[in-house]
């Protein structure tokens, strides 16, 4: 019996100790989220020097105090590097996915509340975006459009939005045969009024939760692309074009690639975490556990 009992307040803990452990990771992750964020927004005032300048008689100079995590090939100081290129990730890792929040979020509400021939029409042309490779379709676009932060915004923003689309799609048809809804066209309700004041705040829950994680989804891809050169031109540095940088000074000094590499981890995390967190606190599914 004491065995019995003993096990039963083991298994009775697990769950506490878990929620604590998560408690903490997310209160890291917003720790860390408002340290980037800060040195992103106030980077033109903190007394760092230009993240372009050049001293070729410096060049992957270790730590020191005037350069506190060094400098890179070409003898530009790494932490000024670091803190303007987050400033780049996150404009790019925010402002696309609005994109795809906006438009996505509002063909998926309309496909899901009209159905028939329009919704039909809208998951074919979002099926034909899936099956476009999207490598392809970033070169295609930066080729003829030449690179730049807007170009790179509009590229992954428009590749986002049939994931936003089916997020609404299925938090609208889950919701458009509710009591609610049907009062509401009973009443005599517009279809605006309905998908504006009846739908809307009730699919924007499950978007907002789903737009943390495609933030930390935006933020990769763009690292990716910048790594692969199709990113923001230079002299501009963002952590992709970091570490694509650094991977030539991998024998001499690896810091190059893996500080850059370790803020986009940290980040992307934090992210995951935050946004994980999120969709469980708006899925009635688990609010009921």
């Amino acid at each position: 019996m004491a065995t019995l009992e003993l096990s039963l307040d083991e298994t009775s803990t697990e769950p506490v100790r878990r929620g604590r452990w998560l408690g903490t990771l997310f209160w890291l992750a917003i720790g860390w989220m408002t340290l980037v964020f800060a040195v992103a927004i106030l980077a033109d005032v903190l007394p760092l020097p230009s993240p372009t300048d050049m001293d070729m008689l410096e060049r992957r100079a270790p730590f020191s105090a005037e350069h506190w995590l060094g400098t890179d090939g070409l003898g530009r100081d790494e932490l000024s590097r670091l803190i303007y290129g987050a400033r780049i990730s996150l404009i790019v890792g925010l402002c696309a996915p609005v994109i795809g929040l906006v438009f996505g979020g509002a063909l998926g509400m309309l496909a899901g509340y009209f159905r028939g021939r329009f919704e039909s029409f809208v998951v074919g042309s979002m099926d034909v975006l899936l099956a476009f490779p999207p490598l392809i379709l970033a070169l295609a676009v930066t080729a003829y459009l030449g690179q730049s932060i807007f170009n790179l915004t509009c590229i992954l923003g428009v590749l986002g939005i049939p994931a936003f689309m089916r997020v609404a799609r299925a938090a609208t048809l889950s919701l458009a045969r509710r009591e609610f809804v049907i009062a509401a066209q009973a009443l005599g309700a517009t279809h605006s009024r309905i998908l504006l004041r009846e739908l809307l705040p009730n699919v924007l829950l499950p978007l907002l939760a789903f737009f943390l994680l495609a933030v930390a989804v935006t933020i990769v891809v763009e690292g990716a692309l910048s790594f692969l050169g199709l990113g923001v031109p230079p002299p501009i540095s963002s952590w992709g074009s970091m570490i694509g940088e650094g991977r030539e000074s991998l024998d001499v000094a690896p810091r190059l690639a893996f500080i850059p590499a370790i803020a986009m981890f940290l980040t992307v995390l934090s992210f995951n975490l935050i946004g994980d967190t999120a969709r469980a606190l708006t899925d009635p599914k688990q609010g009921a556990l």
